[in-house]
């Protein structure tokens, strides 16, 4: 089995400049979440979730269709089972919540939808909109709902159309320290 780690970096170099209804490229905006997550001090299990939150969009082939077409390709849950063959829950269950969180953070806080992009509130409808008090209240409860939220709220800001980012090189490097899973050996 090839090292998931490796895949990660081609898989930046093959879709990073791709872009998915944001004004930033995919590879821009999520090193900007992942620097966001650092200028916060957050451990390395969190800065990892940040930089790779959005992996599933690199993963589906209809990715940059689909907003624009009414669908929803679940990027957040494809995105986390794929990283969790080398990342534990620590890393995935983040990613797998934070399109949950966005829904989460518009049903407890009356001025966040305003400040969603047009992408993010489009992606919104498709992803089941604001949810009901008790599914927030469930919510709120799941392990890795705290982490989806810190990671929602950068996912949010990463989105400076000025940013430039040389550091996806640094953040690829950095994934190691937070990969807790070693590749299968293919050999006897």
């Amino acid at each position: 089995m090839r090292d998931i780690l490796k895949e990660i970096r081609e898989l930046f170099a093959r879709h990073g400049a791709d872009h998915y209804g944001e004004g930033v490229s995919l590879q821009s905006h999520m090193v900007q979440t992942a620097l966001l997550a650092e200028a916060e001090e957050a451990p390395p299990h969190l800065i990892a979730a940040a930089f790779l939150h959005d992996v599933g969009h690199f993963l589906h082939p209809d990715s940059k269709s689909a907003p624009g077409d009414g669908r929803d390709l679940a990027h957040e849950a494809l995105g986390a089972m794929w990283l969790s063959r080398g990342f534990g829950p620590e890393v995935t269950a983040p990613i797998a919540l934070h399109v949950q969180a966005k829904r989460y953070l518009c049903a407890i806080e009356p001025t966040y939808f305003d400040r969603l992009s047009a992408a993010s509130r489009l992606s919104l409808s498709l992803q089941g909109g604001t949810m009901p008090p008790d599914e927030a209240e469930a919510f709120a409860l799941r392990p890795g709902a705290a982490d989806a939220v810190r990671l929602r709220r950068w996912d949010d800001e990463g989105k400076d159309v000025l940013h430039r980012d040389a550091e996806v090189g640094r953040f690829l490097e950095r994934l190691a320290a937070a990969r807790i899973k070693e590749p299968l050996s293919t050999s006897g």
